[in-house]
């Protein structure tokens, strides 16, 4: 049971980290812009193609048909990928900007209390001065 308990801590922790929810989020918006992208060729653009001469004289989709249901495919391919490319800039500038400030580093040198000088922190004996310092096993 405890297993159990653990794998849903830790399927929890996994679901609600920051990139798995952006990720959802974008897969989300990215198919609910498919489909405005798909009405706009659909509705707009494949009808200013389809008034354009046709090939055969029967007046017959045959070839041209098949070349606008193409184009109006690679158009809608195009226009979704420039719009997610320009909101995922954004969202990338926009996450520059508000950046979290740097927790500060731990210490790495200390000062000898007897001559002032830089020495490591682990050290117990300054080597400048010779002087014992106290241990601290704290600052470990």
């Amino acid at each position: 049971m405890a297993k159990i308990k653990d794998l849903v801590k830790e399927f929890k922790e996994f679901a609600l980290r920051g990139n798995v929810v952006d990720m959802a989020i974008g897969v989300v918006i990215g198919g609910a812009f498919g489909k405005v992208v798909t009405a706009l060729v659909d509705l707009v653009i494949t009808p200013i193609l389809d008034a354009l001469p046709k090939v055969s004289e029967t007046g017959g989709t045959g070839f041209a048909g098949a070349f606008v249901s193409l184009l109006g495919v690679i158009v809608n391919f195009v226009l979704t990928a420039l719009v997610l490319f320009a909101i995922i800039k954004a969202m990338n500038a926009a996450s520059k900007a508000v950046k979290k400030p740097e927790a500060p580093k731990a210490p790495t040198t200390k000062k000898c209390p007897f001559c002032c000088t830089e020495i490591a922190i682990e050290a117990t004996r300054c080597p400048n001065c010779t002087s014992e310092l106290k241990y601290d096993p704290s600052k470990k």
